[in-house]
């Protein structure tokens, strides 16, 4: 016969493994519940950021979109060879805001740009509307499109042109800019977001 002491140590012991894994299973949901908990989150949080978003690229569509869809006729067919080396520009409207210079770039921007032949391949209007800005304070671009914006007060509106080198270069950039073409961008600077 097994003494009443080792009988109830090994009931201990079977009593804490038991314990044990109980409360292994239970952390293990508990777990999973605070990882879809928090998946929830996030995607509510995200959900939330895009309907912001939104929100905000209707309220400035609405304050910009007349003002920018007056020079949507300016993309027109320019000599490729006539492009020198450098990004040109002239002011359509003179901004009244703070000066874009190489260390600023906390201003956003619609735009529209096209090739030699006058063909837009991107630009910010939305049929009636206006697509979100550029925010140039989260992304890079080309650099000629810094070399032409340098000097642009917010609220100006600027044509640049610029060299293939400072463009897509040998590349291109799909079917409307092909290897070695200058482009052309009509930019309006707009305020950063707040």
């Amino acid at each position: 016969m097994t003494p009443t002491a080792q009988r109830i140590g090994i009931l201990v012991i079977a009593a804490v493994m038991v314990l044990g894994t109980i409360g292994s299973f239970a952390m293990m949901i508990l777990a999973n519940e605070n990882a879809t908990n928090e998946e929830e989150n996030l995607a509510r949080e995200y959900q939330e950021l895009l309907e912001e978003q939104q929100r905000d690229a209707e309220e400035l569509s609405a304050q910009y979109a007349d003002d920018f869809k007056q020079y949507e006729d300016q993309p027109a067919a320019f000599e490729a060879e006539a492009v020198g080396e450098e990004v040109t520009h002239t002011d359509l409207k003179t901004g009244d805001g703070e000066t874009i210079t190489e260390d600023f770039t906390a201003y956003r921007a619609y735009y529209i740009g096209w090739n030699p032949t006058g063909t837009v391949f991107d630009g910010s209007i939305d049929g009636d509307g206006l697509k979100p800005p550029l925010d140039l304070s989260q992304m890079t671009l080309i650099p000629g499109w810094y070399d032409g914006v340098e000097g642009m007060e917010i609220g100006g509106v600027r044509v640049i042109t610029i060299p293939a080198e400072l463009a897509y270069g040998e590349t291109g950039q799909g079917d409307d800019i092909p290897p070695n073409t200058p482009i052309k961008f009509l930019i309006m600077a707009i305020p950063p977001a707040e």
